[in-house]
């Protein structure tokens, strides 16, 4: 009943309860015989009959609400309802008592009807006619009746309530009742308001959003709500669920080409990555002659405690011997590949020779080469040299080179998707770090 509770708290400033004003019996208003004449009219419009004021007297009603003896307070409410005859003002006071009983017994059905009528009685200043309407959304939301809550909480900003007090129920409320649409839009409206103003949009409107997007197969909607989880809450499986909707699911992902380029995101991003990934990512990068890189994935592997368990502990062990002695050739024999990378007619074993110094820690020196390789021109994936130019600056530390490198690749095949994401994690902070 968490949502009647929040209805409560908004009806504090309406006075709800056995406080109800002006509430003077007939004989007690009578007595009052100094009061200016001008006035008689509306003192006697705004009285109980003395047998109503000693079943609602509130000095006898409010001990009996502290002591939760709710049966007896129903019991005199019902006694003057049979009362024939009722002025308006008598109803009136019926019914704030009625809504104090029905809000501390949580009975909704009630307290709904009550509301309604309080406020059909025209007798609400404009500030509790909100907090009327406020509340009967709350309490219809808690009812499911969401078609209603919608109603009154849209009732409550068209007549000059603040938008930020119902916008995330108001959402709620649309989305369970089947608009999703209209969800959408005010959703939208929220998340890009709290950013034009500097600040983080809600991860409940992020998560809701989300959540009604995948289930309307609204995938577009779905990526905006998830790059800006990444974004402003980031989690391990926000970023794999981004990298694999964002990238290796999306229509036209060239996986041959960037699949080891998405699992080096993946390593930078997340602080850990499946087995397989690692597995997968160490194989490629020895295959592709890049030993060092594949020790070091490795070591991540084995340190996270993902690597050497299970049916694939043996191989795993053996890769990572082979990586480890090779990586440290490597070290000895790199500068003489220098002079054929620099004869050869295209730049790829520029970008090649560059990206191996980058992952043995001379990430200065490897910028360089990748720079002339892509400057020599006849590669067969330009964007991917790209990328390995950002990763290398990445590893250099150079968080803003490598931003404006990623910020200029809009190919295909997945490629400016992962220049697009580096530079999401870049920007949180991250990349750098988890890349050293």
């Amino acid at each position: 009943m968490a949502q009647f509770r929040l209805a409560r708290l908004c009806l504090m400033l309406a006075a709800i309860g056995v406080s109800a004003p002006a509430l003077v019996s007939s004989a007690h208003a009578q007595q009052k015989s100094d009061a200016p004449a001008a006035a008689a009219p509306a003192a006697a419009k705004d009285t109980v009959r003395p047998e109503m004021f000693k079943l609602l007297d509130p000095a006898a009603l409010k001990p009996l609400m502290d002591a939760k003896n709710y049966s007896e307070v129903q019991n005199r409410i019902t006694q003057a309802e049979a009362i024939q005859n009722r002025t308006p003002y008598e109803d009136y006071v019926i019914n704030r008592m009625k809504l104090s009983w029905a809000l501390a017994t949580e009975n909704s059905a009630t307290a709904i009807a009550t509301m309604e009528a309080i406020l059909a009685s025209g007798r609400l200043e404009k500030g509790d006619q909100l907090n009327y309407y406020q509340a009967l959304g709350d309490a219809n939301y808690n009812a499911k009746n969401y078609a209603k809550a919608v109603e009154w909480y849209t009732r409550f900003q068209n007549e000059g309530g603040d938008p930020n007090k119902v916008r995330s129920a108001l959402s709620r409320a649309q989305v369970s009742s089947g608009n999703f649409a209209g969800a959408k839009t005010l959703l939208m409206t929220n998340i890009n308001a709290a950013k034009q103003a500097g600040q983080k949009p809600s991860e409940n409107d992020l998560r809701l959003l989300g959540q009604e997007a995948n289930k309307a197969k609204d995938s577009d909607t779905y990526l905006f709500a998830l790059e800006n989880l990444v974004q402003y809450y980031p989690t391990d499986d926000f970023w794999m669920d981004l990298l694999s909707r964002g990238v290796t699911r999306k229509p036209g992902f060239d996986e041959p080409t960037y699949g080891a380029d998405m699992l080096r995101l993946e390593m930078a991003a997340v602080k850990e990555m499946p087995p397989e990934h690692y597995s997968y990512l160490a194989e490629i990068a020895m295959r592709d002659g890049f030993p060092a890189e594949a020790k070091q994935v490795l070591d991540a592997g084995f340190n996270a405690g993902v690597l050497g368990k299970g049916s694939d502990a043996k191989a795993m062990s053996a890769l990572r011997a082979k990586a480890t002695k090779q990586a440290a050739d490597d070290v000895k024999t790199i500068a003489a590949g220098e002079a054929n990378a620099a004869k050869a007619k295209t730049g790829a074993g520029l970008v090649n020779l560059g990206w191996a110094y980058a992952t043995m820690g001379q990430a200065d020196k490897g910028i360089g080469f990748i720079q002339q390789g892509i400057a020599k021109g006849g590669l067969k994936a330009p964007d991917e040299a790209k990328l390995r130019l950002g990763m290398a600056q990445v590893r250099a530390g150079k968080k803003a080179e490598a931003i404006q490198t990623f910020q200029g690749i809009n190919g295909k095949g997945g490629a400016a998707e992962l220049a697009k994401y580096w530079v999401l994690l870049l920007q949180q902070g991250g990349g750098a770090v988890a890349a050293q």
